[in-house]
């Protein structure tokens, strides 16, 4: 848990299994979902603990993870705002918005990142 490379895995929550891209790199989180019209599945920004959807094309869901990747905050955000950072979030999950509810992913919630 946590030592990620960008690529892809699924994100696990409970019996949900998601699609999930993973950014690492600071270009990866850079770019994160600029200029895209929608993601298919989830996009892991890590570390992070804050983001913003300044250029963005479409409303997203965003869960701020800790270290145990347990949710501690999860929000729906417009394009062009700034999120503001959590003290304890060290991952950021990023989906369309909608996404997160219908996959059980609430605050107290632990998903489980799978790659390979």
């Amino acid at each position: 848990m946590g030592r990620w490379r960008d690529g892809h895995g699924e994100l696990v929550v409970g019996e949900v299994r998601v699609p999930l891209e993973i950014a690492t790199s600071y270009r990866a989180r850079t770019k994160g979902l600029l200029g895209r019209d929608s993601v298919e599945g989830a996009l892991l920004l890590s570390p992070a603990s804050s983001v913003h959807t300044f250029r963005m094309r479409f409303p997203i869901d965003v869960a701020y993870l800790d270290r145990h990747l347990r949710v501690i905050a999860v929000h729906t955000m417009q394009p062009g705002r700034l999120g503001l950072p959590r003290l304890w979030s060290r991952h950021v999950l990023e989906a369309g918005a909608g996404g997160m509810e219908g996959w059980g992913v609430g605050v107290g919630v632990r998903v489980e990142v799978v790659v390979g």
